[in-house]
């Protein structure tokens, strides 16, 4: 399957110690006989049964994996790549993200990151919705959180505003369509376990690692537990377990029979609210300096404080058929006008592909879902003076 077509989640979470030193030597090993100086990334094929693996390519350019890595781990990829180029060596490099760490540090996350591809297949009449190795994907998003759970559903969100979540209502349990991967497959999966089927069985079908597979099973696990809920009999614990592993106020409603106001209303008179964090290079083993910003309820207090006036910019979410990059521009050049005028900006998209996500762009960058819940939870802790949402195109 194309790198396009994949989900990816960073850190990686299935490799074996052994295994991903091994990855990482023959990196430096291929760079070092083609001579390359800058950014490069590798994409590899491992057997989980033997130590067989195989070069798919290698990418001497910044491509779209790089923009990925680069603002997965807060490491300025393009901005260190052109300082090597001028000659200038790594330990004279500062990280211009941290401010306080050279460029010899290898990033060491204390997050998860999920990346997952919009398709626009449904668009189209007479393409196949099969995935494979040519790369039908229109864009992509990318979710971030303290654990697996909470990043992929909010990564699922992302993708399709119309989606709550990992949602086993949304397709049929069908073997064939967990074979042969699909622009749906998700959701067949969601739905097979929800039918009982076991990690066993859902990774012979789809040669998916039984590490996800569990992790998927722990959400629709806890959506069984919370469908056997009413709304009165929801007890906080219960809601704050439902939003450590990523179930939004909606999805929440849906299952306990209610509406995502009256759940953000009982939430809210629960004190539950949740926490913003850095996203920090180097797992705090330095101070981070960095805007990069999340919003997460597995954390017990927030990474800065909110005492200045900011103006709040809503970004153009995912690339799909129809907005693209034209009001990603629209956005820059928005933030770009309000920091001549003086004022401090808040930038909020989930799109790793743009500009209106680089770390200069705004004075803080959540990287956060574009939906009532979120935009309206970091109105409530930032209180800032004004929110812009025209330059997003149609999501806002």
């Amino acid at each position: 399957i194309h790198t396009g077509e994949s989900i990816v989640v960073a850190p990686s979470q299935t490799l074996s110690n052994r295994e991903y030193n091994m990855l990482r030597t023959t990196a430096i090993n291929v760079i070092k006989h083609f001579g390359i100086v800058g950014e490069c990334n590798i994409q590899y094929a491992v057997n989980p049964y033997s130590k067989e693996y195989y070069i798919i390519e290698v990418n001497a350019r910044l491509s779209r994996s790089s923009a990925l890595a680069s603002k997965a781990s807060g490491y300025p990829l393009a901005y260190v790549a052109a300082k090597l180029s001028l000659g200038i060596p790594l330990s004279k490099i500062s990280n211009s993200v941290t401010g306080v760490t050279t460029a010899c540090f290898e990033p060491s996350l204390d997050y998860c990151v999920v990346k997952i591809p919009r398709w626009d297949l449904s668009k189209f009449i007479r393409v196949s919705t099969k995935i494979g190795s040519s790369m039908k994907s229109v864009g992509e998003v990318m979710a971030i959180g303290r654990k697996f759970e909470e990043a992929f559903q909010k990564a699922l969100r992302m993708v399709d505003e119309n989606v709550t979540g990992f949602d086993p209502y949304l397709k049929e349990v069908n073997d064939d369509e967990l074979k042969e991967p699909t622009d749906k497959r998700m959701f067949v999966l969601a739905a097979a376990l929800k039918a009982g089927y076991t990690i066993d069985k859902l990774y012979e079908l789809t040669k998916i690692d039984s590490w996800f597979l569990q992790k998927m099973k722990n959400i629709i696990d806890y959506q069984n537990i919370l469908e056997m809920i009413d709304q009165q009999h929801l007890t906080r614990d219960d809601l704050l377990k439902a939003k450590q592993i990523g179930f939004s106020d909606k999805q929440i409603a849906s299952c306990v029979k209610s509406t995502e106001l009256a759940i953000r209303k009982h939430r809210e008179e629960f004190g539950l609210m949740p926490f913003i964090k850095q996203i920090d290079t180097v797992a705090a083993e330095w101070p981070a300096t960095t805007n990069y910003l999340y919003v997460t309820y597995n954390a017990i207090d927030h990474d800065l404080t909110f005492s200045e006036p900011h103006i709040m910019v809503l970004g153009s979410g995912v690339y799909r058929i129809g907005s693209s990059v034209e009001f990603d521009w629209c956005a820059v050049g928005c933030l770009r006008e309000l920091r001549k005028l003086g004022k401090k900006t808040i930038m909020v998209n989930y799109n790793p592909e743009t500009v209106s996500t680089d770390y200069d762009m705004s004075d803080r960058l959540y990287f956060e879902e574009i939906s009532f819940e979120v935009v309206m939870d970091i109105y409530t802790i930032e209180n800032p003076n004004g929110i812009i949402i025209s330059m997003g195109g149609q999501l806002p």
